[in-house]
């Protein structure tokens, strides 16, 4: 069987929304669009576990939240899984690669891949003075080596100053050629020297940007400085008592309070993902013309949306993915709702092999509408959440204050209107509760008794249960 090459391209904190396909007003992604052009889009993909270990953990295995046990953010537990979307496609005859971020736990666990070379961009747990110093990141990290190698010992990722987790933004310090960036996507384009023809490939080229730091090279920056951009998004929900008393920490889960920094965090999240579409764009040109591209992010940014920063939580900015894949029979727009978890099938069928019976994922390929409704859920202190979306509207919980809210995604998109108290909705409400009732009834954490929500259960952000 002729089975096509694979390339899985993954952006890490990549906003749904923000590519020219996705209607966005400011950024430009020419490369993606172009994909996406020749395509299939589906602006329905979502991350149901939206932090970068979790959403990695259904990437990885093709596995809910609830089958994978990461339903929250933990570093240091051992990522033991039977089955792995690189093993999978190891099994039927593929050749496997890695190149940048796995965000996995040994710091060097294969997941199933013939071979990694890794960038998981600046990881603290892997940099505390008690971890192995095997482990220890600045020595097992690839890109990070290679970085000091070229530049002295003294060199690390965050020489800009700015940090991995604020919104702080400014250019790159040093020569474009030395960004993470273009070290992946030169690793990418190495790989394609190097393999063996014979065999199919499956390249994972795993990206760090957009995540913080804000830091593309400086001419990316200037796309953006003098246009009038869009203001972050409002609502009549925000909690603007939050942001006067967070807004003046550099890493502050709601934002700002200056509003010339949060312009210069929107210029530093656009300059990054102009950058990134870029370096997308030379690995496109790389490719053999018999090749599958999917791309897609593990899970997306709030960017001051609603006076909120970084992920965690369940609204557009932060919950919803892009996904692309071009190469198949697929052309056009499709409303389905994706999950991380149906990557894996998808590419097992792609690659010509039977549907994965451990994994709860779907095809995308297949053509059929999908799934009726997607739970996502993560821990995140009283902000801890569990939500139901559909292709037109959203209801979401929030298990430490039983506070709801339900958005109609076909008249708000944008979730400018918490219509959880409209009368007009209260069936539908009530509907949607339901459904999140059946998702949890069977959770030992104890967030349903007698077929109703109740507040305030015990929470692990890794359980030492899973659904059967």
């Amino acid at each position: 069987m002729n089975r096509p090459n694979i390339v899985l391209i993954v952006a890490d904190q990549f906003r749904g929304d923000t590519m020219g396909i996705a209607g966005h007003p400011d950024v430009k992604t020419p490369y993606l669009d172009t994909l996406a052009a020749r395509g299939a889009y589906f602006p329905n993909m979502y991350s149901a576990c939206p932090t970068c270990i979790p959403a990695r953990a259904a990437l990885l295995t093709g596995l809910s939240q609830d089958k994978n046990g990461r339903v929250g953010y933990q570093d240091g537990v051992d990522w033991n899984y039977e089955h792995t979307l690189a093993g999978e496609l190891a099994a039927l005859g593929y050749y496997t690669k890695c190149v940048g971020k796995m965000h996995v736990h040994p710091l060097r666990s294969l997941m199933g891949f013939h071979h990694i070379e890794l960038h998981d961009g600046y990881l603290h747990y892997y940099r505390n003075e008690e971890i192995a110093a095997y482990e220890y990141q600045p020595f097992a990290d690839d890109y990070i080596n290679w970085l000091k190698d070229n530049l002295g010992v003294i060199r690390d990722i965050d020489d800009s100053g700015v940090q991995c987790n604020s919104f702080l933004a400014r250019p790159w310090p040093h020569e474009e050629k030395y960004h993470p960036t273009n070290w992946a996507t030169d690793r990418a384009i190495d790989f394609l020297r190097t393999r063996d023809r014979r065999m199919p490939f499956f390249l994972n080229v795993s990206y760090v940007r957009p995540h913080p730091p804000f830091d593309a090279p400086a001419c990316y920056f200037d796309m953006y400085r003098d246009m009038e951009l869009h203001p972050p998004l409002s609502g009549d929900w925000d909690d603007l008592e939050a942001v006067k008393n967070g807004g003046r920490e550099m890493d502050s889960p709601t934002g700002t309070l200056d509003p010339e920094l949060t312009r210069q965090a929107q210029i530093g999240y656009y300059a990054c993902i102009t950058h990134l579409d870029h370096q997308i764009g030379r690995l496109l040109e790389a490719l053999p013309k018999d090749t599958v591209v999917i791309f897609t992010g593990d899970h997306g940014e709030m960017l001051m949306d609603h006076g909120m920063f970084r992920k965690s939580l369940p609204y557009r900015g932060s919950a919803l993915v892009p996904l692309i894949i071009k190469g198949t029979q697929l052309r056009g727009r499709y409303e389905r709702v994706g999950e991380l978890r149906d990557i894996l099938p998808t590419l097992v069928s792609i690659a010509g092999g039977e549907k994965p019976g451990f994994s709860d994922g779907e095809d995308l390929t297949s053509g059929e509408a999908g799934r009726e409704y997607l739970h996502g859920e993560h821990i995140n202190g009283h902000l801890s959440n569990h939500y139901i979306v559909t292709q037109t509207d959203k209801y979401i919980w929030f298990s430490q204050t039983g506070r709801e809210q339900y958005f109609n995604l076909a008249k708000d998109p944008e979730e400018f209107h918490n219509a959880a108290n409209d009368p007009e909705y209260a069936e539908r409400i009530a509907y949607l509760r339901e459904k999140l009732v059946k998702e949890l009834s069977w959770r030992p954490e104890g967030f349903v008794e007698d077929g109703k929500l109740i507040t305030g259960a015990a929470l692990k952000a890794v359980l030492d249960f899973t659904k059967e």
